[in-house]
């Protein structure tokens, strides 16, 4: 997940970060790490060590805590032929427990660890194991961290502008503005915007930053007005989400002249959560990207009836870290960077998916609209690398 403090970038920073970590242990020793795997592995089983924030005090990520270990169960249960030694470790959302209980999974013989949830998390664990060789998947989307023996499942902004870009000149949009908040995000997102815009043969015909309040919001809009009236834009990019500044844009966007009907709205995230944000008369129209929605529907239906709840909109990423380490041992392979970056990618409860040698990753997304409050694909999610949407 994006965390908004100083974040430490590839590989050999994180050797920073380790010393400072293990000072953070040694003043934290006494902390639990749970282990809820226990027994011995099975003869030709793979160890998979799940991270995930168990003992946390925080209610909302203690269930999504319980959603992730679930789903990972799920996926175990449903591969055939493979055998997985899934092993669970608590971190409590904490850097220093997470670099412990990477250590404690390595001394159980881990071959790889999917999870933990926060950034500043994984780079710890992924300094703890590197030693080792011990790859490690992680739950966050931010790019930043990854490299090394380091790879993030989240949807990544530069997926997801690139997808938009993609289908934005597609259809005739060529002139796109970028709207972003002036923070890390906002700035990550701007960044991907821009790389997407222009590698789809576009032209980034103005940016406009704001600040992360009310009033920047609101004084924002008479300078991405003007901006969009001289640069001519046919589209304007929109970092926000619907916890943060889009309701307010939906609605001062429109009533400054600058609607729909005069430009296309497209978001980086995604537009259809909280549910409540489809009943905004500014989205009306708009372009976002998700996950393909029959693969994450059907998941979510088996997640309820397993479970009795739905799952975490990030909870089918711990299903699809046990997917890949599955699907690679099936085929005879190992964990290796060389197998985890296969270019066939791997299928996934929300879509097909490969990790890319940089440590993102590649997800095939559908390109969406709202109309009439309501959900409408307008290109579907790819089912394979290579074909339309990518």
């Amino acid at each position: 997940m994006f965390i908004l403090s100083t974040l430490l970038r590839k590989p050999l920073a994180r050797l920073v970060a380790l010393l400072a970590l293990i000072g953070l242990a040694a003043c934290d020793a006494a902390a639990p790490v749970a282990n809820t795997g226990g027994g011995s592995t099975a003869r030709g089983a793979v160890v998979v060590a799940l991270l995930v924030p168990h003992g946390t005090a925080n209610a909302q990520e203690a269930q999504l805590a319980r959603d992730l270990e679930n789903a990972a169960r799920l996926a175990v249960s449903d591969l055939t032929g493979v055998a997985i030694d899934l092993r669970v470790y608590g971190t409590a959302g904490q850097p220093a427990q997470a670099r412990q209980a990477a250590l404690n999974a390595a001394a159980d013989g881990a071959a790889i660890i999917i999870g933990p949830l926060h950034a500043e998390s994984a780079n710890a664990v992924a300094v703890a194991v590197a030693p080792q060789g011990i790859n490690v998947l992680a739950f966050s989307n931010n790019p930043t961290i990854a490299g090394g023996n380091l790879f993030v499942l989240g949807q990544t902004f530069r997926d997801t502008a690139d997808r938009l870009a993609a289908f934005a000149t597609s259809q005739g949009k060529s002139r796109i503005m970028a709207v972003y908040s002036e923070n890390l995000s906002g700035r990550l997102g701007l960044e991907a915007i821009t790389r997407a815009v222009q590698a789809q043969g576009g032209t980034l015909a103005g940016s406009v930053a704001y600040d992360f309040s009310q009033d920047g919001v609101v004084s924002a809009v008479p300078v991405i007005r003007a901006t969009a009236e001289t640069n001519a834009v046919d589209a304007i990019f929109l970092t926000a989400n619907s916890a943060g500044a889009l309701p307010l844009f939906a609605q001062m966007l429109p009533e400054a002249g600058l609607g729909p009907d005069r430009v296309q709205y497209i978001g980086l995230a995604r537009w259809d959560m909280p549910p409540q944000t489809l009943e905004l008369p500014g989205v009306q129209g708009g372009w976002f990207a998700l996950p393909d929605p029959d693969r994450a529907a059907a998941f979510g239906a088996r997640f309820r009836a397993a479970h009795g709840n739905s799952p975490h909109p990030i909870a089918g990423l711990a299903y699809d870290g046990i997917a890949a380490v599955g699907a690679l041992s099936e085929a005879g392979r190992g964990l290796t960077r060389g197998d985890l970056t296969q270019t066939a990618g791997f299928q996934g409860v929300s879509g097909v998916f490969r990790l890319r040698p940089d440590g993102t990753n590649e997800r095939g997304l559908a390109v969406a609209t709202i109309a009439d409050k309501r959900v409408q694909i307008l290109s579907p999610a790819p089912r394979g690398f290579g074909g339309a949407g990518f």
